[in-house]
This record gives C-alpha cells, structure tokens and sequence, in this order.
C-alpha cells in the first residue's frame, strides 16, 4: 500500500531532524545526564516536527541498549514505537479524548508500571483541546507522577494551556523550518524518489508550506501525483492555485507607468485576466501583499537574505524590481494590500473592491510626500540647517521653524517695501533708516518684541516734544498698548514722551496697501470681551501666524 511522502520519510532519529536544533541538544544531553523530566511541551505551529520528536524521544528512552540519544532502530521497542504500536508508548488526540472522564481513564493508567518497556510515556497531540476541568483532574498526577511515566503534550496554542500545567513541565518552542534547510531536504527526497524538479519548483513547493514540512512534503505529494516524475513550475503554481512572480510583477510595471490613466487600465486587465481564469481574488490579494513585502525586505537588505522565502533566482528579480521604488512607496503598498486583502474577506463584490484597491495604489503612488508639500506649500525659499524640509534655494521663503515660538519668533507679516503676499526678512538683517519709526523698529526687534514691531512698520508715526503718535490700521491695534511701548519710546526718544494710538482705517502713506487693510468681517474691538479674548498671547500669535486670519465673533461661556 502506497504511503505518502511526508511519513515515509518521517525522521527516526535526532540526526535527521532539520532545525530545532535548541530542541535536538537539549533532549540529547538531558538523556546522557539522565535528567529524564516527567512532563514535557512541545509547543509550535503545524507541522515542524513535534510529534516526531515526542517519538524519537519515547524510542531514545526505551531503546533496548538505552536510553540513548541515538537508539538502534531494530530492536522490538523502536520498531513498534515507529509504527505507532507500542504498548507503553500511548499517543492520545486530545482533540477527541478532551474531556474529564478521559483524564481519570488516564489517571488510572498512569498507576500501573509498564508492561514490558522501560518508561510508560504519553504523547497528547493537540492538547490545548482539552477542558479546564480535564486538566486540573490530571494536575496533580502531571507533578507528581511514578517514577516510570512521562508526558510530552504537544501543541499549536500554547498560550490556551493552562499555567498551572505549564509550571510542571518543560516547555520547548519550536520555530518555522529554514527556507534553505526545507529546500535541501525535499531536493534529496526528490532524488529518493526518481523525480525531476528544479530549484524554482522546489522553491514554490517550500513557499506552499509556509515553513511546515509536512506541508511543503504534501504539496510535493500532489504535485508528483499530478504532473508524474518531471515537476515543472508553472504547472505546480496553477495546481497550487499559487501566483508566479510574473503575473505579480504586471503590478509592479503598471504602478511604474508614466501615464495613470494607462496604469488604471492595466490594473482592470489584470484583474480580468484573473476573472476569466476563475482565479481566487482574495488569494491574489494576499499574495500581492506577500510581494510587496519581499520587495520591501529586498530593497532594505540591498540584496539576497534569509528573510525571504525565495530561490536565489527569484530574489535577484525581486531586487530589480523593487529598484525602481522607494522603501516609502514600497511601504505604502504593503499597508495598501493588507487593507485590500482584509476587505475582501467579507466582500459581496470582491472584483469591485479588488479594482478599487488597484487604483488606489495608482494614485498613491504619485502622491507628494509631505515633506515635499510643506516645501511646496512655503514656495521657493532658502531653509533653515537642520529644518528637515526639502525645498528650493532662493530669497523670502521661511521654513516652518520659525512658526509658532511665542513672542520672541520671527512675524510672518510682511515688512515695508516687501511685496504681499511674501514674507519679511529676518528682523536682525532689516535695515533701519533715520527716522524715528525705523529707530523704534530697530529697538523693538532688539528687545524681541517683533509682533510689537511689525504693527510700528505698518502704521504711521508722528514724533513731537512731548509725545508720539501713532496712527495704526485696526488689524494692529491689539499690538501697539502704550504701556508696551513706553520705555522703549522714552529711549528711542532720548526724552520723556507719551505714547499715543490712534486707530485709522485708510492706508498708511509708504506701506503696501494689502498690509493695511484690515481683514474684511474682523470683530469689533469696542467690546469688552472681544478686546480681552484679542489680548490673550495665544489669539495674538494665532493671528501672527496667519495675518489674513478674522475673528467673525467672540462668545463670553459665563453668559450661557
């Protein structure tokens, strides 16, 4: 009777396990010291070999020239235990034997001695199925049992068995199979078994099994049983329903595209082609998401590495496409993919949403990157060191370090003499010329006073003996308080002087007339609670910020 590939070929001794090597060691030194525990986990996902293990490990401990790490294999205890008949050797699926009374069956069994070997040892597969109540029924029994048992609990959640079980036992993790190691080995069962397959086959059936070996073996299984002695790629892919990285790559070249309209097009094609073919789109999905995440692994490792599940071959063309992208793009897609993937798990029209998300990815892929639109948005300009934007070099341009540090920042209005709509020079470098409002400039931008400042630039100044008096469009009348400006008037001055501000509402002779405009629709300032919400620091840098900015109206909470 035919036997398949995975248990013919099922490893009999620690020297033909591949990886786990954590595991092989510590059990081979654990037998030659004789420090024999009484409880085991062996937690892992599917098909990494626990179950194999638990029974090398019974053949190590009740071989007849044992226990040894390296059993003999003929004699009637290692024959029996690799045919799954012997009677000490007691594997339980606790899938269907889950419940209490299977527990107390077990716990009476465990009283008895073994019947011929020299350790009764109980395998449990699966054993995270089983009960609460079950476990804390074999709870005292699993720490303290005679001195002739042994149990190995084998499972793919162990995080569901309890701590109190978890506690009396030693717990190995099992890891995913090597991609490489995987290959090797099903490239010598293949010769084994007369078959022809090269590395790219080998390869999709090591990328079916997600690294599972009994997995990966069934699929060599299937394949041999469909495509006979000589295995070729792409029969293996469509019999796998996997995708090549050609029809992925038909992704790639459409978001690569210069015209987007082109790129969307391609993008239906595709998905008709998959259509047509009855091809799984959720399959697809996942599977695209899988490609960009190589791509972006590739890209960052700047060449082969183990963190991608492919042949050489394929990761060198993994590496020339995902040259074309950046590791932002690339990211954006992945993130795009995923989405797309998850939305279609509940999708009534899953070719809508399998479009929409192609396009989707189109446009991203030509979206600014937000350091490039902050550039953009600040025009073309000379940045500060250290400013973190990317922009052009030129003259007036002021980064976004300049915003929103208080009083004591540079004013984003513009100055005398600069065109609207452009932003004023740093104050230090501004010349002051030899009348008194430029003098006053000069002083005010000394004593970091530039919001104070910039309203002097644009209002109108009349010195006499014994005040001044400065005439100020309304949109500068919160900066210009007398108390503020008097002992830096008195200096300027060089005498004692009143300060005096008047608002106006023409334009100031000499100052650009968008400056004096006021913002049409500006609250009135006569009203008390609106001339106390326009002093507070945080309304008056608001409005630095944003000069054309109006406050429509002002609400006092306390009359609700």
């Amino acid at each position: 009777m035919y036997q398949v590939i995975a248990r013919k070929y099922r490893p009999q001794a620690f020297g033909e396990l591949i990886s786990q090597e954590h595991v092989k060691t510590t059990l081979e030194n654990a037998i030659a010291q004789r420090r024999i525990a009484h409880g085991y986990i062996f937690s892992g996902q599917r098909g990494t070999g626990k179950t194999t293990v638990a029974r090398i490990f019974a053949r190590c401990l009740n071989c007849e020239q044992g226990p040894t790490a390296t059993p003999c294999g003929v004699c009637a205890s290692c024959t029996e235990i690799a045919a799954g008949s012997a009677i000490d050797v007691i594997e339980i699926d606790a899938a269907s034997n889950r419940g209490i009374n299977e527990m107390r069956e077990l716990r009476e069994s465990v009283r008895f001695r073994p019947a011929r070997d020299r350790y009764k040892i109980f395998i449990i597969d699966e054993a995270h199925q089983i009960t609460s109540e079950a476990f804390n029924a074999l709870l005292k029994t699993l720490e303290e049992p005679p001195e002739w048992v042994v149990f190995i609990l084998c499972t793919t959640e162990s995080h569901k068995i309890p701590a109190t079980i978890q506690s009396r036992c030693q717990q190995f993790s099992f890891r995913s199979v090597d991609f490489a190691e995987l290959m090797a080995r099903m490239e010598w069962i293949a010769k084994q078994e007369g078959i022809t397959a090269d590395a790219e086959v080998l390869g999709v059936l090591a990328q079916a099994g997600e690294g599972s070996v009994r997995d990966s073996l069934s699929a060599m299984d299937q394949a041999i049983a469909c495509c006979g002695n000589v295995l070729r790629a792409g029969e293996v892919r469509e019999l796998l329903g996997m995708f090549s990285l050609d029809s992925l790559d038909q992704v790639a070249k459409a978001l690569t595209a210069a015209d987007s309209g082109e790129a969307v097009r391609k993008m239906f094609d595709i998905v008709a082609e998959l259509e047509a073919n009855g091809r799984s789109l959720q399959h697809f999905a996942r599977e695209l998401a899988r490609y960009f995440r190589n791509l972006l692994v590739v890209r960052i490792a700047k060449g082969q590495t183990k963190l991608v599940a492919a042949s050489a071959p394929e990761q060198r063309k993994l590496a020339e496409v995902a040259s074309a992208f950046s590791e932002e793009d690339l990211t954006r897609y992945l993130q795009l993919s995923l989405d797309l993937f998850r939305d279609l798990q509940n999708s009534l029209q899953p070719r809508f949403h399998l479009e929409m998300g192609l396009v989707r990815m189109v446009h991203a892929g030509r979206l600014q990157s937000i350091e490039q639109a902050l550039a953009d948005a600040s025009g073309p300009g000379e940045r500060g060191q250290g400013s973190g934007v990317r922009g052009h070099v030129g003259t007036g341009a002021r980064g976004p370090e300049t915003r929103g540090r208080g009083p004591g920042a540079n004013s984003l209005m513009p100055g005398p003499g600069v065109e609207p709509g452009a932003a004023s020079s740093p104050p230090s470098t501004r010349p002051a010329s030899d009348d008194f409002r430029s003098r006053l400039y000069a002083a005010l931008v000394e004593a970091q006073l530039t919001h104070i400042a910039d309203a002097v630039m644009h209002s109108s100044v009349e010195e006499s003996a014994a005040e001044i008096v400065i005439a100020a469009p309304r949109m500068y009348q919160m900066f210009l308080k007398p108390k503020d400006l008097d002992a830096i008037a008195k200096q300027v001055a060089g005498r004692p002087v009143r300060i005096i501000v008047k608002v106006i509402e023409a334009p100031v002779e000499g100052v650009p007339a968008a400056a004096n405009q006021s913002p049409p629709q500006a609250a009135p300032a006569e009203d008390e609670t609106t001339m106390r919400a326009l002093e507070n620091p945080e309304v008056q840098r608001f409005r630095e910020m944003f000069p054309d900015s109006q406050v429509r109206a002002v609400r006092n909470l306390r009359d609700r």
